[in-house]
């Protein structure tokens, strides 16, 4: 398993999802049959990171502590810190300075979803990286409300980055998951605010872009992502989750499962699982699960 170390950025306010968020986290709100919290978490334990720092508000923290323990349930080693405001994504990295120990670090946000064929090979080679820094390019209709990758037409090789341009680029936009080196901390605490007023991810993006330490993998037809900021979006996500697992009869972002397959726990802990959840469908797939009765990613 690789030694990089993640963090999972879920705090902001989610003031575009009032009144859903007035009272709760927007990573603790469903996505059909599970927390919109799970998917990210998801993707790094398919990426076969285990060691995960929670960052959240000083009012949430709890809540996701209380979900979640010390990670032991799933062969996991979580920690926890506070973003008593939001001040940058690029921020996450100057609060996880002392988890992360100099290590390379992976960033994923926490309203963001992963699904495709291929995608546990993608994410754990993406994982292994030990120099430079390595980010996704999907290609959106919106690309205004992302950061923006622009290409080389004639090598193909990433050129500029912008955050949330007027006038884009191009059409792709980078996903809310980055893997770095072991100078991301260092490189993070040289930023200064943008426009915006935040610690930018693109500047931190565009550092390693100017020294020729950036690779970007372009994310295919295989792979779908959601960013599931807006209600809209969030219903989207609800259906394609509910659409795909009726279809397979499989889970998307089952943790509990994949733990499972990536020998961190046993199936006596499926079970255990299960029985904490009662009689759920979510339980009643953990305990088919247990008897080998299904499997997938």
């Amino acid at each position: 398993m690789t030694s990089m170390k993640a963090i999972l950025l879920a705090g902001g306010a989610g003031t575009r999802l009032h009144p859903l968020t007035r009272v709760v986290s927007k990573q603790l709100l469903p996505v059909y049959d599970k927390p919109m919290v799970y998917y990210p978490l998801s993707v790094l334990m398919l990426a076969g990171i285990r060691d995960v720092l929670f960052i959240s508000t000083p009012r949430d923290l709890p809540l996701f502590r209380e979900l979640f323990g010390d990670g032991a349930a799933l062969g996991m080693r979580f920690a926890y810190a506070e973003q008593p405001r939001p001040e940058g994504l690029a921020q996450a990295f100057l609060i996880g300075r002392d988890f992360l120990a100099g290590g390379p670090g992976c960033l994923i946000l926490g309203d963001n979803i992963f699904y495709g064929h291929g995608l546990p090979t993608l994410l754990r080679r993406a994982a292994k990286l030990t120099s430079g820094a390595r980010v996704f390019a999907y290609q959106v209709r919106d690309p205004e409300r992302y950061g923006v990758i622009e290409f080389d037409p004639a090598t193909g090789q990433a050129i500029s980055i912008e955050e949330k341009p007027v006038t884009p680029r191009s059409p792709f936009a980078i996903p809310g998951l980055y893997f770095y080196d072991g100078r991301v901390c260092d490189l993070a605490a040289t930023l200064k605010p943008g426009a915006r007023g935040e610690l930018e991810i693109t500047d931190l993006n565009r550092l390693y872009l100017q020294s020729g330490e950036l690779t970007v993998e372009r994310l295919g037809r295989g792979v779908a992502w959601l960013d599931t900021g807006t209600q809209d979006s969030l219903a989207d996500a609800t259906a394609f989750v509910r659409a795909i697992q009726d279809r397979q009869a499989l889970k998307i972002a089952c943790i509990e499962e994949i733990a499972l397959e990536n020998h961190w726990i046993t199936p006596a802990a499926l079970v255990a699982a299960a029985i904490q959840m009662g009689k759920s469908p979510y339980a009643n797939y953990l305990r088919a699960r247990a008897e080998g009765g299904v499997s997938g990613e």
